[in-house]
């Protein structure tokens, strides 16, 4: 998408973001991977720029940038750091989202502008060991006692698990009605007793991305912490995820034109037979083909996150964003390592970094075989395109 498409106040968020992801987060991107964890200090410079909660109306605490600014930021970032952009989306796309969709002006004072803010961070848990790719087939249990719920279960893969303040989860109230009336979502505090950290997992990629296991050991959460009304729970969390997809095809796009950067620039100064291979016609075909996939990206992305801020519904397209973006940016990816060749496939190139990094992104936020069956259900209940 051509700048001119942007409003001056959008060119102006990618001017700033591209200039932090520069100056802070390219730096630290290497040794983020190599220690697994994300520097404290990184976190309090991206709260000081506004991007915790660049998405977020300034009512709130926010910027009030909306999707777009959203999806610009993340393009940016995922530049540098995946693990960094991923900490930021999870806080924000699936961690402030599901309370400022569904989420009381009580709630939203108390729990949702300190998060716009960056002084609290955000983690969305619905996954469990038995219920992945089937959100609904929860475990987790939480009982009505007076005016509170006691809850009872664990998550698995939990971005952001360990190092949250504030945590989404998703509970079972009533299991003879299934996803749709049985399952409801509670604002957690994370200094709430019974709340507990278990094992924090170490990954293939995004490793300074935290991700954990959380434990519920009778922990009572007052009815004021229920999201929404009791009993649509699943609504929030699936609302939440079309959210969550566009933001990822976003940093797929931003990591995708890093790809296509540098691989224009090994091309053009690594020289094999005597020539450039820019020079040979395959390498030209790859470039092509990468060039042309981030054009298809970046629109999509884009229109979609325009139908998001005007407030039109976004599931099939933001399935759509997920499931080419994500699997374009594997493509892309493979490559550029494979212009790069055995140079590529060292540790010390951000290339190997960026390939663990990219296949994640096929995998949450719902698989790529779910966005398939989100986009053919959409289509058959429409009768059509």
């Amino acid at each position: 998408m051509m700048d001119f498409q942007f409003t001056e106040e959008q060119r102006m968020i990618r001017e700033m973001v591209r200039k932090f992801t520069d100056r802070d987060v390219r730096p630290l991107a290497a040794k983020i991977d190599q220690e697994k964890e994300i520097p404290k200090e990184l976190i309090a410079k991206g709260a000081e720029n506004g991007l915790f909660g660049i998405a977020i109306p300034e009512v709130y605490g926010g910027s009030g940038f909306g999707e777009i600014g959203y999806c610009i930021m993340m393009e940016e970032l995922s530049h540098g750091c995946a693990s960094f952009a991923i900490t930021v989306a999870a806080h924000q796309s699936i961690g402030c989202m599901p309370i400022l969709l569904d989420g009381t002006e009580e709630q939203k004072q108390t729990f949702l502008v300190p998060m716009a803010a960056g002084e609290k961070l955000g983690a969305f848990a619905l996954t469990e060991p038995g219920a992945g790719s089937d959100a609904g087939s929860l475990k987790t249990t939480a009982v009505a006692d007076g005016d509170d719920f006691i809850i009872n279960g664990s998550k698995i893969w939990i971005t952001n698990g360990g190092i949250a303040d504030i945590v989404i989860l998703y509970a079972v109230t009533d299991p003879s009605k299934g996803a749709h009336g049985g399952i409801t979502a509670f604002i957690v505090p994370t200094d709430t007793p019974g709340f507990s950290v278990g094992t924090i997992e170490d990954k293939m990629g995004i490793r300074g991305s935290n991700t954990a296991e959380l434990i519920f050991e009778g922990m009572r959460i007052p009815r004021s912490q229920v999201l929404g009304k009791v009993g649509e729970g699943f609504k929030n969390a699936m609302r939440t995820l079309d959210y969550g997809r566009l933001g990822l095809g976003a940093a797929a796009l931003g990591a995708s034109k890093e790809m296509l950067t540098l691989s224009i620039r090994h091309a053009g100064e690594r020289k094999q037979f005597g020539r450039p291979i820019a020079d040979q016609q395959i390498i030209q075909f790859y470039l092509a083909e990468m060039a042309a996939k981030i054009y298809a990206m970046e629109s999509m992305v884009y229109r979609t996150a325009a139908m998001a801020d005007a407030g039109e519904k976004f599931s099939r397209e933001s399935a759509t964003v997920k499931l080419l973006c994500t699997d374009w940016q594997g493509e892309i990816v493979d490559r550029a390592l494979q212009i790069h060749a055995g140079m590529g496939y060292m540790t010390h190139m951000p290339i190997e970094r960026f390939y663990r990094d990219a296949r994640i992104n096929r995998i949450f936020e719902g698989t790529n075989e779910i966005q398939h069956i989100v986009i053919a259900r959409d289509l058959l209940k429409k009768g059509g395109y």
